[in-house]
């Protein structure tokens, strides 16, 4: 509920901006088409509203707060003036840079292509054509990103992200109370399961299921709250989420499983176990900061291929980031080799656990 609508009182206003409109400036078709664009009233992703006047009006303009900056071109080089910095400031220099950039490539572009020219013996050029033809190649070495949702994805998905993934984890509390009804030094059911003729094995098996079961109907009821209350858009890629989620769900299970068999203490400090692992990879995966997740995969990489948030995070990215589902599947079947280890560690545990009198 926290996370639903912050996106909307983040959103990026158009940004009001002056260019001094200079001679410079005139002799540069890359700024006036470029800005042109951005500040088109007909293109509904416009980023500034500009205005084009003299250096004094852009002094004048700034210092009464009707633009946050201004731009102008000077010995061919661009300079951006404002008196603070904030997020709109950051965005009109960094577009102003990619501005910069894009024309020195166009620059240098042209430069060869007229070399080129003249070493075949050709001294008659018509430098306005050479230039468009430039422009043409430029825009064909763009890179091009594949949007495979209705919407670009958002930064606050990555918090519905990690939040999917410690609801999945948190399944290890489950797969905690599952095993600690079943051990005789536990609680009274486990005291009269370890007396019973019943396969122990069955009951466990039949427990850690029940839970399952019950963990996979909460996280239905979560994608139904953010689908149909919160209008979270998952794109065209929920079923792959929900199968996500579900595997998600049986390595919290099986998480909860190891630590309740392993650890010979009560359930209080089990379950405080279970929810500082829980909260520890969620954090590395990027729940309290999205840049957490970066920093730990550059310098410590080990660390979130065995984090089991991280998978499920990692697993949500890589439906949105690449055209095939290879990485999707590889963390897919990582959780469940994550998940088939717990259960194996639990096993060992259970086997070895042996009481001289109940």
């Amino acid at each position: 509920m926290a996370f639903s609508n912050i996106e909307n009182s983040e959103k990026i206003e158009i940004i009001d901006i002056a260019i001094v409109k200079n001679d410079e400036f005139e002799n540069s078709k890359t700024y006036q088409e470029t800005f042109k664009t951005l500040s088109d009233e007909k293109n509904e992703d416009r980023l500034f509203n500009t205005q084009y006047v003299t250096e004094e009006e852009a002094k004048e303009l700034l210092q009464e707060d009707k633009i946050i900056g201004y731009l102008i071109v000077e010995e061919e080089k661009p300079k951006v003036i404002i008196q603070s910095s904030g997020i709109n400031e950051t965005i009109f220099k960094y577009v102003t840079e990619e501005i910069t950039q894009n024309e020195e490539i166009v620059n240098t572009l042209a430069k060869s292509e007229i070399e080129n020219e003249i070493k075949a013996g050709n001294y008659q050029l018509d430098y306005e054509a050479i230039y468009k033809n430039v422009l043409e190649m430029a825009k064909e070495q763009e890179v091009k990103v594949k949007d495979t949702t209705s919407n670009h994805l958002s930064y606050i998905m990555v918090e519905f992200y990690t939040l999917i993934a410690m609801s999945c984890l948190y399944g290890g509390i489950l797969g905690m109370v599952a095993i600690n009804q079943n051990l005789a030094n536990m609680s009274s059911n486990g005291k009269r399961v370890a007396v019973s003729p019943t396969s122990k094995a069955k009951v466990i098996l039949s427990s850690s299921l029940a839970g399952y079961v019950a963990q996979i109907i909460g996280l239905a009821i979560l994608f139904i709250y953010t689908i149909f209350v919160l209008k979270v858009d998952y794109g065209d890629n929920l079923p792959f989420i929900l199968l996500l989620g579900a595997v998600g769900s049986f390595a919290g299970l099986s998480m909860g499983l190891a630590i309740a068999t392993v650890l010979k203490t009560n359930e209080g400090i089990k379950t405080g176990i279970v929810i500082s692992v829980t909260m520890l990879g969620c954090f590395l995966s990027g729940m309290m900061g999205i840049t957490m997740k970066y920093i730990v995969d550059t310098n410590l990489p080990i660390v979130n291929k065995i984090n089991p948030a991280s998978m499920i995070t990692d697993g949500f990215y890589s439906l949105y980031y690449y055209d095939t589902l290879d990485r999707y599947y590889f963390n897919v079947i990582s959780l469940l080799i994550f998940a088939i280890l717990m259960i194996i560690i639990s096993y060992s545990s259970l086997r070895r656990q042996k009481y001289d009198s109940i």
